[in-house]
């Protein structure tokens, strides 16, 4: 029994972290407990000294000292300030407006307001509870179909979890050891593009099943021209002149020679600046050139613009840290929330408690992730994943579909901080021997741990959306007439085209990884065989005045010199890729 517990003590403390994670005690709790427990079982089997706990305190305060993790309470209180302060409400109001006359416009806008919620909030929970609590009744007013609507806004709440400033992408980049600005580089056009793919399913129900995605009725659209026609002329008009300033901009003031992510930044501002400055001087001075619904638009979407900007902006042009861009966007959060005249003490406290207790959450985690991986690398644990996962037929392939594979069985049970904390630290270092690059190992992973979102039945999106829809009938406020309620069912079959969406996502990631390496800078043009080291000439001698041991000092440093000289002119020239 010795010999069997000593050969096997790894996959053994393995299996009986899943067993007790499923008999539902708390992870944190969980993972201390078997890795302290295995520790001991180590000591007295022989395999482990006492001193290896020794180095326990050392690794805690690792975690209380690690600068990077200061973004998550940073960009919690961001996304909660500004879903609290009606932001939400009101893009969801005016972009709905927008897409109103088009079949299927309120799915249209809740994926778009969601893309945009998940760039400025990074919460799950904030995103899919404001859209659950405005659009759903909306939807369910006009005809639209449960389970669709139900879908869709579930889905769109889950962008949170991959378009930066997404909390896990965080808690990856740290586990992983990159830069979280890397990963947030790397993640931005997936995330785009998971966005589109959902639109893109939306335009096929509307043109498959008409029924279930009704256009707004005349009645509902109250932004238009005074003159009764729909207000999106004016509109069309303002981007037009904000693209025309961005490119003219572009062409004469900075006259880049090829644009580089500097100049088209600048230029893209200096058009939104000049639609919301038009706005500006069209509210004021009345001169009705603009209609009100194009007003709205302006003044509802470029502030949340200009934050996103403000935040992503600077981390991308590598001017603030993921750290300093979450303070910013805490301070442009509390900004937005005063001009709009809904900051409260209320509000604030409010923040601020949820902001503790989720960043105190990931902080225990942390903890317990850390005692167990003491014990763990201990016994050697890591080489037990890395001989299983690196023994794997396909190389690269069949690793890569493994592990996705049990990244989406564990996410049927297991959130996504539990996912970070618990497989990343295990099958990160095995990607990184076999030349996976963890910048684009870390997107894939996030893309697929989206899915734990949105798994019926443990899916919590599915359970955020349960929490604020309607589950029975009810009368609408608006037509005063009885609407059904929401069932549970209806909710579940809506989430899994989206699952299947998403796992085709992660194929699209593994078939084109370029969409994630665009993070990587440019590479250098200088070939390593031409580079030539030039040393100035040395001036042997003794300065005057020096002590004989002084003479002899300065003429061993002479002589060393030019021998390091002569190494530097007979020493061949680098590989290329060295």
């Amino acid at each position: 029994m010795t010999a069997f517990l000593i050969e096997n003590i790894a996959p053994l403390m393995f299996g009986t972290l899943v067993i007790v994670l499923l008999l539902g005690y708390p992870v944190a709790f969980s993972l201390a407990a078997v890795g302290i427990g295995y520790a001991i079982l180590g000591i007295n089997l022989g395999l482990l000294t006492p001193a290896l706990l020794q180095a326990l305190p050392e690794r805690l305060w690792g975690v209380m000292s690690n600068d990077t993790l200061l973004c998550v309470p940073f960009f919690t209180f961001m996304g909660l300030i500004l879903e609290r302060s009606g932001m939400a409400e009101d893009l969801l109001d005016t972009i709905g407006q927008v897409f109103g006359p088009v079949r299927g416009g309120i799915a249209y806008a809740v994926i778009f307001v969601g893309a945009l919620l998940a760039a400025t909030t990074g919460v799950v929970a904030a995103s899919v509870i404001s859209m659950g609590l405005i659009s759903l009744p909306i939807m369910l007013r006009y005809g639209y179909d449960r389970r669709f609507a139900s879908g869709v806004i579930a889905a769109s709440g889950t962008l949170a979890q991959i378009i930066p400033p997404s909390l896990v992408l965080i808690i990856m980049a740290d586990q992983l050891g990159r830069s979280v600005g890397d990963m947030y580089a790397g993640a931005f056009i997936p995330g785009i593009t998971l966005a589109g793919l959902y639109a893109l399913y939306s335009l096929g129900v509307c043109a498959v099943k008409p029924t279930w995605a009704p256009a707004l009725p005349e009645e509902a659209r109250t932004l238009r021209e005074p003159s009764g026609a729909p207000g999106t002329r004016s509109l069309t008009v303002l981007a037009v002149l904000s693209a025309i300033a961005a490119v003219a901009f572009a062409k004469w003031y900075l006259s880049p020679e090829t644009p580089t992510d500097e100049t088209i930044v600048l230029a893209a501002s200096f058009g939104t600046g000049v639609a919301f400055f038009s706005a500006v001087i069209n509210h004021l001075l009345k001169f009705r050139l603009l209609s009100r619904l194009a007003e709205r638009v302006t003044f509802v979407l470029i502030p949340p613009l200009a934050l996103i900007f403000l935040v992503l902006g600077t981390i991308f042009l590598g001017i603030a840290t993921p750290t300093e861009g979450g303070a910013m966007g805490a301070t442009g959060a509390l900004i937005m929330a005063t001009a709009r005249r809904r900051l409260s003490w209320r509000l604030l406290k409010q923040a601020m408690d949820t902001t503790a207790k989720l960043s105190t959450f990931v902080i225990f985690i942390l903890i317990g992730a850390r005692v167990f991986s003491l014990t763990f690398y201990g016994v050697n644990g890591h080489v037990w994943v890395e001989h299983l996962l690196s023994a794997l037929p396909g190389g690269q392939l069949g690793f890569l579909i493994v592990v996705n594979l049990l990244i989406f069985v564990l996410a049927f049970f297991l959130d996504f901080f539990e996912l970070s904390f618990i497989v990343i630290p295990l099958v990160g270092p095995v990607a990184d021997k076999l030349g996976i690059d963890l910048i684009w190992f870390g997107v894939l992973l996030g893309v697929n741990m989206q899915t734990s979102f949105m798994h019926p039945p443990f899916g919590f999106a599915l359970f955020y959306l349960r929490s604020v829809a309607p589950a029975k009938d009810y009368v609408d406020k608006l037509t005063k007439k009885v609407t059904a309620g929401v069932r549970t069912t209806q909710i579940y079959w809506g989430a899994v085209p989206f699952v299947i969406i998403q796992v085709i996502m992660v194929a699209l990631v593994i078939t084109f990884p370029q969409m994630v390496m665009v993070y990587k800078a440019k590479e250098s043009t200088v070939n390593p065989n031409e580079i030539q080291i030039q040393l100035p000439p040395f001036e042997s001698g003794s300065q005057p005045g020096a002590s004989p041991s002084e003479q002899q000092q300065q003429e061993g440093a002479d002589s060393d010199a030019k021998s390091l000289e002569e190494q530097f002119k007979t020493a061949p020239a680098p590989a290329p890729g060295k």
